[in-house]
This record gives structure tokens, sequence and C-alpha cells, in this order.
């Protein structure tokens, strides 16, 4: 057992993942040599080979087409989108190939691709480089989203992922990856990767999150108990399919729901939980369910960001709104 950052543990997750399978390769923009901008793949050309760790031209578009074709010749691509902005040119590929070929092959061909997206904002970044575009294709048939917080959950969870016949849209919340360390148990059992969990435990109000606002929500639970509440967390972590059976057995205890994202409010994934929560527990709930989240603008410039993203206050305001009802 040891402390590892999630950096190191999604680091240690790929080289298991290709050490237990040779058709495992890994792709994308300096993702060799450099090891990745956030050094996630640090290493692993040096050991693996450059047959297996590629790096590729600046085209995400060509980057994803090239690991669809070598998923049909029975490979198992991981493709790194350098930054979550940088993934809009590889859209079509991803909606209208990748998503839909096992569709429209009734099933005959599978296309093991996981495509790795650094998400999120709180890195002082430049434009393109802090978007949450989960929602987007959460909203896809034919495509798994998932999302980790930690770096326990990064290990698994990057394993689970490559070994999924299914594509697979893993993303990885970025101002996380060099943060606080976690007990890594190589000999645990993990949860099954399109499941939810219950992170702490509480009495008066569900909170839920995922990716990067599962710290900030945690955060907000302490602050909480000095208020005398009690706040129950969950994360999510699968966005698609949405594993909502502990968010509504959490629910019909508490009777308050507040959902918490980086992503814009409007449409965003807090929409459609919101949705599903208040048809299964309607008489159950004391408010409705409320979100909280980014603003309806463009991403701002890196010195207004902090002014953007959800932080502890802003939620914590949203949980009070759920008791003025």
């Amino acid at each position: 057992m040891s402390k590892v950052t999630l950096a190191k543990a999604l680091n240690t997750g790929l080289r298991t993942a290709m050490e237990a399978d040779d058709k495992v390769v890994l792709m994308g923009e300096d993702v060799g040599r450099l090891g990745g901008v956030f050094r996630i793949t640090d290493g692993l050309q040096k050991d693996f080979g450059e047959r297996r760790v590629m790096d590729s031209p600046l085209a995400e578009s060509g980057i994803v087409g090239t690991a669809i074709g070598m998923a049909m010749r029975g490979y198992r691509p991981v493709v790194e989108i350098q930054f979550d902005g940088f993934v809009y040119p590889a859209y079509d590929q991803i909606v209208t190939q990748l998503a839909k070929m096992s569709y429209r092959s009734q099933g005959k061909v599978r296309l093991p691709v996981v495509i790795r997206i650094p998400f999120g904002g709180g890195i002082g970044a430049v434009e393109h480089h802090s978007e949450s575009p989960e929602a987007q294709f959460a909203h896809t048939p034919g495509l798994k989203v998932v999302a980790c917080s930690n770096p326990v959950d990064g290990y698994w969870m990057i394993q689970q992922a490559i070994a999924c016949d299914d594509p697979v849209i893993f993303l990885e919340p970025k101002r996380q990856y060099h943060g606080e360390k976690a007990e890594l148990d190589l000999d645990a059992t993990p949860d099954p990767l399109f499941t939810s969990t219950v992170v702490r435990r509480g009495e008066d109000v569900t909170l839920v999150a995922y990716g990067p606002m599962v710290r900030t929500a945690l955060g907000a639970a302490e602050a909480a108990v000095a208020d005398g509440r009690s706040i129950e967390v969950v994360d999510l972590r699968s966005l698609s399919p949405l594993d909502l059976g502990p968010v509504i057995a959490s629910a019909r205890r508490t009777g308050r729901v507040v959902v918490a994202h980086e992503a814009h409010v409007n449409l965003g994934m807090g929409a459609e939980i919101a949705a599903r929560v208040t048809e299964e527990c309607f008489y159950s709930l004391e408010a409705p369910v409320l979100r909280v989240g980014g603003f309806d603008t463009p991403y701002p410039a890196a010195r207004n960001e902090h002014h953007f993203l959800p932080d502890l206050d802003r939620v914590l305001d949203t949980v009070d709104r759920a008791f003025t009802f």
C-alpha cells in the first residue's frame, strides 16, 4: 500500500493495463517522449516502446479516427486529448463514428476505445483549456462517460474502462492531478465501473457531485457541521449510464437534493439528475432539486475563474436555499 497522487495512480493504472494486454496502445500529442503535458504517461514509452506509446500529430480528428481503425483491427487504443477544449475537432469522429459503429453493425463491430480528457478549471489556464464538455458526450447514445475524482478511483477506473468493449469517454479532473495523495491498495476489490457511491454519510440533505466537484462537496459537508447540518455526499462516477440508485435512496431519506458541477447549469448534467430524482422521489422531497454550477457564459480569463467555479460558499448557499422551502 502506498500514497499516490491522481496523476501517479492513472500512470500506474495505464502501466498495469499495458502489462496485462499487449493490444493496449496509447496515442496522443506529446504522450511519448514528454509523458504528456500533465505527465500522466511519463515513462511508458521508454518501457513499452514507440509502437505502443505513440506521439501523434496535432490533429485530434486524425487521432480519434486512427484509434477507431485500430480498434476495428483488434487493438484497444487509449487516446489522450491534451486539454478538454481540444476535443471539439474530434467531435465528428466521436459522435458520428465511434458512438454509432457497434449499433450500426448490430454488435458485430466493437470499438474498445478510451478517450482520456483532462476536464474542468482551476489551473489558471488560457482559453480552450478549462472546459466541461461532459453533457455533450453523455447525451450521445453509444458512448460511456465516466469521471474519476480521486487517486484510488483513477487507478481502478482507467483499467476498467480499457477492459470495456464499448467506447468510453474518461474524464479526469486536471486541477487534482498533482494534489492530495491517497492510500492505494493494489489488492483491493474495486467498485464496478458504472456505479455511483456514497462518499460521506449524512441525514439532512443529499449533495450530488462528480469529478473536481467531489472534493468541494466534501469540504462543504465538513463546513456544514458547524451549522448543525448533516450533508450526505454522493460521487456519481458514471455519467452515462447514470447509476442513480444511491442518489434516490439518499433523497428518500433526506428529502432535499443539491447537484453541483463545474459545467454550465443550463442543460447540464444536473438537469437530468433533477428530473430523474423528481420522478422517482416526488412524494419524499421537501424541496425542489436545486443545482449549482458554472454561469451561462464562456469560460472566463484565468484571473476571473474563481468567480465562475462553484466554491464551498456557493454550494453551501444552495444548500441553505433547499431549507427555505
